[in-house]
């Protein structure tokens, strides 16, 4: 009579290293788990690190949610009261943004303006926090700067920088068009000349800050002015173009643009930080999800690696397993025999691959250096991806989905040949010539 645990016994007895062709093959197939587990692990971990990492930057760079509205608007004193009773709002900024015409040392840019109030108070704090030199002062006519449109144009700390506005465009070609009629007429034009400098004159600002977003197209395309600097750029009177409110969890902002469209303001929108940076969310997202696709066929492969020695075990195992069931062994307990050899070598693989992928994520950066250092191989280079370190974060829920793939992948390709050989007739199996 057979012990109904024989099974996982026989299964740990056949996977003893023997030095034959199926301990190799057992061991390759170990390896495959590891590697693929490993790999996963760290990718993963890599582009949920980025991803933080890019949201981390937007957040201390971006409000949280804008209100902007077809027209300029006019009433937003009361329209900050009003936002201030939705729950989670903690702060409300008006704030004036568009295009101009930057020069300095006879260079022009059109950057992007950002102009605020000096007391814009918690937004004011995190970007004093990205301040590389000077400081984040918009007290009087003076501007802050982004690193790379200071480094592009050579702007340093206490230098005047000229602002044209756009606001008068088409009245600039209208005085270009009378000057010229009047020149035709033989006048001198000095009347249409004083009109079109009037509408050109230039608003000279001293940099006061120079600040580092840690990307590229903040760095390179915006400046920050005071307010009433920007009003006046852009001929708005007391009005301004919208309003940036800052929420206590960024992530519940949405909630707070629900709020505020339920209360049915016309001709006023609402977009929150994720909103105006879906794009590149979805992107990383994609990649992510596209590189744990690619990268699980590596256990597959390892699948296809047990499948094999499951296959090679059980036909050199045909008069044992012939032997088990003229013992009386069950169809059941066949399968396990050899379903367990799977689980075990899934087991094994899956727990090395988290000790590796753990010990590369710990050390990643090392890594880096090392290839670096060793082999003269920049992975990400610093310029490039503006990091000083490679991100990593691990989600507990990845780590449960890889290990889960990974340990059924295994039993799967287990499965079949186990299958199979439970099968097989035992007077067949018993035959010296089989």
């Amino acid at each position: 009579m057979l012990h109904k645990h024989f099974s996982l016994f026989l299964a740990l007895r056949y996977l003893k290293p023997k030095r034959t062709f199926v301990s190799v093959i057992t061991l390759i197939s170990i390896a495959g788990v590891t590697l693929g587990v490993t790999i996963l692990l760290l990718v993963l971990a890599v582009m949920t690190g980025f991803d933080r990492e890019i949201k981390e930057r937007i957040l201390s760079f971006e409000p949280h949610m804008l209100l902007t509205g077809d027209y300029p608007v006019d009433l937003w004193p009361d329209l900050i009261l009003e936002l201030k009773k939705i729950p989670d709002v903690e702060e409300v900024t008006p704030y004036v943004q568009g295009q101009v015409i930057l020069e300095f040392n006879n260079r022009r840019l059109a950057p992007n303006i950002r102009a605020l109030e000096p007391s814009a108070g918690g937004q004011f704090e995190r970007m004093k926090e990205l301040v590389v030199d000077g400081e984040f002062n918009l007290d009087g006519d003076t501007a802050v700067v982004g690193l790379s449109l200071a480094k592009g144009l050579g702007i340093e700390i206490g230098d005047i920088i000229t602002v044209y506005s756009p606001k008068n465009i088409d009245e600039l070609f209208g005085a270009i068009d009378e000057l010229e009629a009047e020149q035709a007429e033989g006048k001198d034009g000095g009347q249409a000349v004083d009109h079109l400098k009037n509408m050109i004159l230039p608003v000279e600002l001293e940099v006061s800050g120079i600040f580092d977003s840690g990307r590229f197209d903040f760095n390179s395309e915006v400046i920050f002015i005071p307010l009433f600097i920007g009003q006046e750029l852009y001929n708005l009177g007391p009005a301004v173009h919208g309003l940036a409110v800052q929420t206590a969890d960024p992530y519940r902002a949405h909630q707070v643009k629900t709020a505020f469209l339920e209360t049915g303001r016309p001709g006023l929108q609402a977009y929150t930080w994720m909103d105006m940076n879906q794009h590149m969310f979805s992107a990383v997202e994609m990649e992510r999800k596209m590189m744990f696709f690619l990268l699980f066929f590596i256990m597959i492969v390892a699948g296809f690696c047990i499948m094999n020695t499951m296959i090679t075990v059980t036909v050199q195992k045909r008069r044992e397993i012939g032997l088990l069931k003229g013992l009386g062994a069950q169809i059941g307990q066949i399968v396990w025999v050899f379903l367990s050899q799977g689980i075990v070598v899934g087991i094994i693989g899956t727990v090395s691959g988290l000790i590796a992928g753990g010990l590369l994520i710990r050390y990643r950066n090392h890594v880096i250096n090392w290839l670096a250092n060793t082999f003269h191989i920049t992975i990400f280079p610093e310029d490039v991806y503006l990091l000083g370190e490679l991100p990593a974060k691990v989600v507990p829920s990845d780590v449960v989905a890889i290990c889960t793939a990974a340990f059924i992948s295994c039993a799967l390709a287990a499965l079949l040949p186990a299958y199979a050989a439970a099968r097989l007739d035992p007077a067949k199996a018993l035959r010296n010539d089989q």
